[in-house]
Protein backbone atom coordinates (compact mmCIF):
# COMPACT_ATOMS: atom_id res chain seq x y z
CA UNK A 1 0.00 0.00 0.00
CA UNK A 2 1.20 3.52 -0.82
CA UNK A 3 1.96 5.32 2.44
CA UNK A 4 0.34 8.45 0.94
CA UNK A 5 -2.99 6.66 0.40
CA UNK A 6 -4.38 8.08 3.64
CA UNK A 7 -3.75 11.57 2.24
CA UNK A 8 -5.37 10.74 -1.10
CA UNK A 9 -8.42 9.37 0.74
CA UNK A 10 -8.77 12.35 3.09
CA UNK A 11 -11.84 14.36 2.06
CA UNK A 12 -13.04 16.16 5.20
CA UNK A 13 -11.38 19.51 4.43
CA UNK A 14 -12.35 19.40 0.76
CA UNK A 15 -15.99 18.71 1.58
CA UNK A 16 -16.04 21.54 4.15
CA UNK A 17 -14.47 23.98 1.68
CA UNK A 18 -16.94 23.06 -1.06
CA UNK A 19 -19.91 23.47 1.30
CA UNK A 20 -18.82 26.88 2.60
CA UNK A 21 -18.31 25.64 6.17
CA UNK A 22 -14.52 25.56 6.31
CA UNK A 23 -13.46 27.81 9.22
CA UNK A 24 -9.70 27.28 9.29
CA UNK A 25 -6.66 29.16 7.98
CA UNK A 26 -8.56 32.42 7.50
CA UNK A 27 -6.13 34.96 6.05
CA UNK A 28 -5.83 38.02 8.32
CA UNK A 29 -4.58 41.16 6.61
CA UNK A 30 -3.90 43.37 9.64
CA UNK A 31 -2.29 43.42 13.06
CA UNK A 32 -3.83 41.23 15.73
CA UNK A 33 -6.05 43.33 17.97
CA UNK A 34 -9.73 43.69 18.90
CA UNK A 35 -10.55 44.17 15.22
CA UNK A 36 -8.95 42.58 12.16
CA UNK A 37 -9.22 42.67 8.39
CA UNK A 38 -10.31 39.49 6.59
CA UNK A 39 -10.97 39.63 2.84
CA UNK A 40 -10.92 43.41 3.13
CA UNK A 41 -13.70 43.39 5.74
CA UNK A 42 -13.31 44.64 9.31
CA UNK A 43 -14.31 42.03 11.90
CA UNK A 44 -14.49 42.14 15.69
CA UNK A 45 -11.88 39.59 16.79
CA UNK A 46 -13.17 37.09 19.36
CA UNK A 47 -10.76 34.33 18.34
CA UNK A 48 -7.48 35.66 19.73
CA UNK A 49 -5.55 34.83 22.92
CA UNK A 50 -4.12 38.36 23.06
CA UNK A 51 -5.72 38.82 26.46
CA UNK A 52 -3.97 42.01 27.57
CA UNK A 53 -3.96 43.46 24.04
CA UNK A 54 -0.18 43.91 24.13
CA UNK A 55 0.61 42.91 20.52
CA UNK A 56 0.16 46.56 19.56
CA UNK A 57 1.53 48.18 22.73
CA UNK A 58 4.25 50.74 21.83
CA UNK A 59 6.66 49.56 24.54
CA UNK A 60 6.38 45.91 23.49
CA UNK A 61 7.09 46.88 19.88
CA UNK A 62 10.00 49.05 20.99
CA UNK A 63 11.64 46.25 22.99
CA UNK A 64 11.23 43.85 20.06
CA UNK A 65 12.76 46.39 17.67
CA UNK A 66 15.71 47.02 20.02
CA UNK A 67 16.44 43.30 20.24
CA UNK A 68 16.22 42.98 16.46
CA UNK A 69 18.63 45.88 15.96
CA UNK A 70 21.17 44.58 18.49
CA UNK A 71 21.06 40.79 17.95
CA UNK A 72 19.61 40.30 14.46
CA UNK A 73 16.80 38.01 13.40
CA UNK A 74 17.98 34.66 14.79
CA UNK A 75 20.45 32.90 17.06
CA UNK A 76 21.03 30.23 14.35
CA UNK A 77 21.65 27.54 16.95
CA UNK A 78 20.62 25.96 20.22
CA UNK A 79 20.97 27.50 23.65
CA UNK A 80 23.29 24.64 24.59
CA UNK A 81 25.89 25.56 22.00
CA UNK A 82 25.94 28.95 20.29
CA UNK A 83 22.50 30.52 20.87
CA UNK A 84 22.52 31.53 24.54
CA UNK A 85 22.04 35.31 24.65
CA UNK A 86 22.17 37.56 27.68
CA UNK A 87 18.55 38.54 27.06
CA UNK A 88 17.51 34.87 27.32
CA UNK A 89 19.08 34.79 30.77
CA UNK A 90 17.52 38.13 31.71
CA UNK A 91 14.08 36.91 30.69
CA UNK A 92 14.48 33.67 32.66
CA UNK A 93 15.56 35.49 35.81
CA UNK A 94 12.67 37.95 35.59
CA UNK A 95 10.08 35.26 34.85
CA UNK A 96 11.26 33.17 37.82
CA UNK A 97 10.68 36.17 40.11
CA UNK A 98 7.36 36.95 38.41
CA UNK A 99 5.87 33.51 39.09
CA UNK A 100 7.59 33.03 42.45
CA UNK A 101 10.03 30.23 41.61
CA UNK A 102 13.80 29.78 41.98
CA UNK A 103 14.65 29.30 38.33
CA UNK A 104 13.12 29.33 34.86
CA UNK A 105 13.97 27.88 31.45
CA UNK A 106 12.80 29.46 28.19
CA UNK A 107 11.81 27.32 25.18
CA UNK A 108 11.26 28.36 21.56
CA UNK A 109 7.55 27.45 21.71
CA UNK A 110 4.97 26.79 24.40
CA UNK A 111 4.30 23.40 22.82
CA UNK A 112 8.01 22.64 23.16
CA UNK A 113 7.99 23.69 26.82
CA UNK A 114 5.35 21.08 27.62
CA UNK A 115 6.76 18.19 25.61
CA UNK A 116 10.30 19.08 26.66
CA UNK A 117 9.49 19.21 30.38
CA UNK A 118 7.26 16.14 30.60
CA UNK A 119 9.54 13.96 28.49
CA UNK A 120 12.57 14.96 30.58
CA UNK A 121 10.95 14.43 33.98
CA UNK A 122 8.78 11.36 33.39
CA UNK A 123 10.90 8.23 32.94
CA UNK A 124 10.08 4.68 31.95
CA UNK A 125 9.06 3.65 35.48
CA UNK A 126 7.12 6.85 36.25
CA UNK A 127 3.49 7.78 35.68
CA UNK A 128 2.08 11.07 34.41
CA UNK A 129 -1.49 11.72 35.53
CA UNK A 130 -3.43 14.17 33.38
CA UNK A 131 -6.84 15.79 33.17
CA UNK A 132 -8.80 14.46 30.19
CA UNK A 133 -9.23 18.04 28.93
CA UNK A 134 -5.50 18.92 29.07
CA UNK A 135 -3.91 20.58 26.04
CA UNK A 136 -2.64 18.46 23.13
CA UNK A 137 0.97 19.40 23.95
CA UNK A 138 0.60 17.72 27.34
CA UNK A 139 -0.72 14.57 25.69
CA UNK A 140 2.20 14.60 23.24
CA UNK A 141 4.68 15.15 26.06
CA UNK A 142 3.28 12.01 27.69
CA UNK A 143 3.80 10.04 24.47
CA UNK A 144 7.38 11.20 24.21
CA UNK A 145 8.17 10.37 27.83
CA UNK A 146 7.94 6.55 27.68
CA UNK A 147 6.21 6.70 31.06
CA UNK A 148 2.80 5.31 31.94
CA UNK A 149 -0.19 7.61 31.52
CA UNK A 150 -3.32 7.83 33.66
CA UNK A 151 -6.19 10.17 32.83
CA UNK A 152 -8.83 11.50 35.21
CA UNK A 153 -12.23 13.09 34.63
CA UNK A 154 -12.11 16.83 34.06
CA UNK A 155 -11.56 18.77 37.31
CA UNK A 156 -12.80 15.75 39.28
CA UNK A 157 -10.75 15.29 42.45
CA UNK A 158 -12.23 11.84 43.22
CA UNK A 159 -11.22 10.69 39.73
CA UNK A 160 -7.75 12.18 40.28
CA UNK A 161 -7.43 10.08 43.43
CA UNK A 162 -8.34 6.95 41.47
CA UNK A 163 -5.70 7.82 38.85
CA UNK A 164 -3.04 8.25 41.53
CA UNK A 165 -4.06 4.97 43.13
CA UNK A 166 -3.55 3.21 39.79
CA UNK A 167 -0.22 5.00 39.33
CA UNK A 168 0.89 3.87 42.79
CA UNK A 169 0.03 0.24 42.02
CA UNK A 170 1.85 0.48 38.68
CA UNK A 171 5.00 1.92 40.23
CA UNK A 172 5.62 -0.82 42.84
CA UNK A 173 7.93 1.62 44.57
CA UNK A 174 10.15 2.08 41.51
CA UNK A 175 8.70 5.26 40.02
CA UNK A 176 7.07 8.56 40.87
CA UNK A 177 4.00 10.44 39.67
CA UNK A 178 3.64 13.83 38.00
CA UNK A 179 0.17 15.39 37.81
CA UNK A 180 -0.20 17.85 34.93
CA UNK A 181 -3.20 20.16 34.53
CA UNK A 182 -4.10 23.27 32.61
CA UNK A 183 -4.53 26.21 34.97
CA UNK A 184 -7.18 27.71 32.69
CA UNK A 185 -8.62 25.20 30.23
CA UNK A 186 -8.33 26.53 26.72
CA UNK A 187 -11.72 25.53 25.30
CA UNK A 188 -14.15 25.95 28.21
CA UNK A 189 -12.38 28.65 30.22
CA UNK A 190 -12.71 26.97 33.62
CA UNK A 191 -9.97 26.80 36.25
CA UNK A 192 -8.25 23.74 37.75
CA UNK A 193 -9.27 23.39 41.45
CA UNK A 194 -5.71 23.36 42.79
CA UNK A 195 -6.57 23.78 46.50
CA UNK A 196 -8.78 20.66 46.41
CA UNK A 197 -6.22 18.69 44.42
CA UNK A 198 -3.16 19.39 46.54
CA UNK A 199 -4.07 17.29 49.63
CA UNK A 200 -4.60 14.27 47.35
CA UNK A 201 -1.23 14.81 45.65
CA UNK A 202 0.47 15.13 49.03
CA UNK A 203 -1.10 11.88 50.20
CA UNK A 204 0.42 10.00 47.24
CA UNK A 205 3.73 11.90 47.12
CA UNK A 206 2.97 13.17 43.61
CA UNK A 207 4.37 16.35 42.07
CA UNK A 208 2.25 19.03 40.36
CA UNK A 209 2.85 20.85 37.08
CA UNK A 210 0.43 23.60 36.01
CA UNK A 211 0.17 24.77 32.41
CA UNK A 212 -0.54 28.50 32.72
CA UNK A 213 -0.70 29.22 28.98
CA UNK A 214 -4.12 30.90 29.37
CA UNK A 215 -3.58 32.10 32.94
CA UNK A 216 -0.30 34.05 32.67
CA UNK A 217 -1.10 37.75 32.72
CA UNK A 218 -4.74 36.95 33.51
CA UNK A 219 -5.06 35.21 36.90
CA UNK A 220 -3.26 36.04 40.13
CA UNK A 221 -2.73 39.32 42.00
CA UNK A 222 -0.18 40.50 39.39
CA UNK A 223 -1.11 38.25 36.49
CA UNK A 224 1.28 35.70 37.96
CA UNK A 225 -0.94 32.72 37.26
CA UNK A 226 -3.23 30.05 38.69
CA UNK A 227 -1.13 29.07 41.69
CA UNK A 228 -0.87 32.72 42.76
CA UNK A 229 -4.62 33.12 42.17
CA UNK A 230 -5.25 30.42 44.79
CA UNK A 231 -2.28 31.32 47.01
CA UNK A 232 -0.57 27.94 46.49
CA UNK A 233 2.58 28.91 44.58
CA UNK A 234 4.83 27.23 47.14
CA UNK A 235 2.94 23.93 46.80
CA UNK A 236 2.97 23.98 42.98
CA UNK A 237 6.16 22.29 41.80
CA UNK A 238 6.34 23.40 38.16
CA UNK A 239 4.68 26.36 36.43
CA UNK A 240 4.63 26.39 32.65
CA UNK A 241 3.65 29.35 30.50
CA UNK A 242 3.59 30.40 26.89
CA UNK A 243 4.45 33.71 25.26
CA UNK A 244 1.96 33.56 22.38
CA UNK A 245 -0.93 34.88 24.47
CA UNK A 246 -0.66 37.61 27.12
CA UNK A 247 3.06 38.03 26.41
CA UNK A 248 2.32 39.01 22.78
CA UNK A 249 5.23 36.99 21.39
CA UNK A 250 6.24 33.39 20.68
CA UNK A 251 7.89 30.83 22.96
CA UNK A 252 7.33 29.24 26.35
CA UNK A 253 8.86 28.61 29.77
CA UNK A 254 8.98 26.23 32.70
CA UNK A 255 9.73 27.46 36.24
CA UNK A 256 10.44 25.57 39.46
CA UNK A 257 13.17 24.59 41.92
CA UNK A 258 16.65 25.35 40.65
CA UNK A 259 17.86 21.74 40.69
CA UNK A 260 14.81 20.54 38.77
CA UNK A 261 15.14 23.24 36.11
CA UNK A 262 18.85 22.51 35.76
CA UNK A 263 18.02 18.84 35.20
CA UNK A 264 15.49 19.74 32.48
CA UNK A 265 18.02 22.08 30.87
CA UNK A 266 20.49 19.23 30.45
CA UNK A 267 18.06 16.38 29.66
CA UNK A 268 15.23 17.81 27.58
CA UNK A 269 15.74 16.77 23.96
CA UNK A 270 13.19 19.29 22.58
CA UNK A 271 15.13 22.04 24.36
CA UNK A 272 18.66 20.85 23.58
CA UNK A 273 17.99 20.14 19.91
CA UNK A 274 15.90 23.24 19.08
CA UNK A 275 17.21 26.60 17.98
CA UNK A 276 17.07 29.30 20.63
CA UNK A 277 14.13 31.67 20.87
CA UNK A 278 14.58 34.48 18.33
CA UNK A 279 15.85 37.81 19.72
CA UNK A 280 12.84 39.94 18.65
CA UNK A 281 10.52 37.46 20.39
CA UNK A 282 12.62 37.68 23.56
CA UNK A 283 12.53 41.47 23.35
CA UNK A 284 8.74 41.46 22.98
CA UNK A 285 8.43 39.20 26.06
CA UNK A 286 10.61 41.52 28.12
CA UNK A 287 8.49 44.44 26.97
CA UNK A 288 5.26 42.65 27.86
CA UNK A 289 6.65 41.80 31.29
CA UNK A 290 7.56 45.46 31.79
CA UNK A 291 3.98 46.42 31.00
CA UNK A 292 2.44 43.73 33.22
CA UNK A 293 4.52 44.93 36.16
CA UNK A 294 4.03 48.67 35.65
CA UNK A 295 0.59 49.08 34.01
CA UNK A 296 -2.00 46.99 35.90
CA UNK A 297 -4.80 48.85 34.15
CA UNK A 298 -4.62 46.43 31.21
CA UNK A 299 -5.53 43.44 33.38
CA UNK A 300 -8.14 45.50 35.22
CA UNK A 301 -9.76 46.47 31.93
CA UNK A 302 -9.64 42.86 30.73
CA UNK A 303 -11.70 41.76 33.73
CA UNK A 304 -14.20 44.57 33.15
CA UNK A 305 -14.69 43.20 29.64
CA UNK A 306 -14.92 39.61 30.91
CA UNK A 307 -17.56 40.42 33.52
CA UNK A 308 -19.65 42.33 30.98
CA UNK A 309 -19.55 39.52 28.43
CA UNK A 310 -20.26 36.74 30.94
CA UNK A 311 -23.30 38.66 32.18
CA UNK A 312 -24.40 39.54 28.64
CA UNK A 313 -24.37 35.96 27.39
CA UNK A 314 -26.14 34.69 30.51
CA UNK A 315 -28.83 37.36 30.17
CA UNK A 316 -29.39 36.34 26.55
CA UNK A 317 -29.80 32.70 27.62
CA UNK A 318 -26.66 31.09 26.19
CA UNK A 319 -24.92 28.14 27.86
CA UNK A 320 -21.41 29.28 28.81
CA UNK A 321 -20.54 26.16 30.78
CA UNK A 322 -18.38 26.65 33.87
CA UNK A 323 -16.16 29.40 32.45
CA UNK A 324 -14.73 31.95 34.89
CA UNK A 325 -12.16 33.58 32.61
CA UNK A 326 -11.67 35.50 29.33
CA UNK A 327 -12.32 32.24 27.45
CA UNK A 328 -16.11 32.08 27.17
CA UNK A 329 -17.59 29.10 25.32
CA UNK A 330 -21.03 29.23 23.76
CA UNK A 331 -22.01 25.57 24.08
CA UNK A 332 -24.41 24.47 21.35
CA UNK A 333 -23.79 20.71 21.27
CA UNK A 334 -24.72 20.05 17.64
CA UNK A 335 -21.71 20.33 15.32
CA UNK A 336 -23.64 21.49 12.26
CA UNK A 337 -25.39 24.14 14.34
CA UNK A 338 -21.99 25.39 15.52
CA UNK A 339 -20.71 25.75 11.96
CA UNK A 340 -23.87 27.49 10.74
CA UNK A 341 -23.72 29.88 13.69
CA UNK A 342 -20.03 30.51 12.93
CA UNK A 343 -20.78 31.23 9.27
CA UNK A 344 -23.51 33.75 10.09
CA UNK A 345 -21.33 35.48 12.68
CA UNK A 346 -18.53 35.83 10.12
CA UNK A 347 -20.93 37.34 7.59
CA UNK A 348 -22.18 39.76 10.26
CA UNK A 349 -18.65 40.90 11.18
CA UNK A 350 -17.66 38.73 14.19
CA UNK A 351 -14.66 36.38 14.14
CA UNK A 352 -15.01 33.36 16.46
CA UNK A 353 -13.58 29.84 16.56
CA UNK A 354 -15.92 26.86 16.03
CA UNK A 355 -14.78 23.87 18.09
CA UNK A 356 -15.81 20.25 17.59
CA UNK A 357 -14.62 16.89 18.96
CA UNK A 358 -11.94 15.78 19.66
CA UNK A 359 -10.99 19.26 20.89
CA UNK A 360 -14.06 19.03 23.15
CA UNK A 361 -16.01 15.96 24.36
CA UNK A 362 -18.68 14.50 22.10
CA UNK A 363 -21.93 16.43 22.37
CA UNK A 364 -20.23 19.66 23.53
CA UNK A 365 -19.43 21.35 20.22
CA UNK A 366 -19.12 25.06 20.87
CA UNK A 367 -18.17 28.51 19.69
CA UNK A 368 -15.00 29.55 21.51
CA UNK A 369 -14.96 33.26 22.20
CA UNK A 370 -12.11 35.05 23.99
CA UNK A 371 -11.63 38.63 25.11
CA UNK A 372 -8.92 41.21 25.44
CA UNK A 373 -8.33 44.44 27.29
CA UNK A 374 -8.60 46.44 24.06
CA UNK A 375 -12.19 45.44 23.29
CA UNK A 376 -14.36 48.56 23.40
CA UNK A 377 -17.83 48.91 24.91
CA UNK A 378 -19.20 49.53 21.41
CA UNK A 379 -17.62 46.31 20.12
CA UNK A 380 -19.02 44.30 23.03
CA UNK A 381 -22.53 45.68 22.54
CA UNK A 382 -22.34 44.86 18.83
CA UNK A 383 -21.19 41.31 19.60
CA UNK A 384 -23.99 40.66 22.10
CA UNK A 385 -26.60 42.10 19.77
CA UNK A 386 -25.29 39.95 16.90
CA UNK A 387 -25.16 36.77 18.99
CA UNK A 388 -28.68 37.39 20.23
CA UNK A 389 -30.10 37.97 16.75
CA UNK A 390 -28.45 34.90 15.21
CA UNK A 391 -29.34 32.79 18.25
CA UNK A 392 -33.00 33.64 17.74
CA UNK A 393 -32.80 33.03 13.98
CA UNK A 394 -31.37 29.54 14.55
CA UNK A 395 -33.74 28.65 17.36
CA UNK A 396 -31.00 28.52 20.00
CA UNK A 397 -32.75 31.33 21.88
CA UNK A 398 -36.51 31.95 22.13
CA UNK A 399 -37.86 34.19 19.34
Amino acid sequence: MDIFQKAFDYTDARIARDSGYYPYFRVIESESDSKVLVDGRELVMLGSNNYLGLTTHPHVRERAAEALAKYGTSCTGSRLLNGNLDIHVELEERLARFVGKEQCLVFSTGFGANIGTISAIVGRHDTVVIDKDDHASIYDGCKLSYGKVERFEHNNVASLREGLERASRNANGDGGALVVVDGVFSMEGDIAPLPRMLPVLKEFGARLMVDDAHASGVLGPSGDGTAAHFGVTGETDLIMGTFSKSFASLGGFIAGDALVIDYIKHNSRPFIFSAAMAPPSVGACLGALDVMESEPQHRERLWEVVRKMHAGYRDLGFDTGTSETPVIPIVLGDEMLVFEFWRRLLEAGVFVNPVRPPAVPAGRALLRTSYMATHTDTQMEFVLETFGRIGRELGVLPA
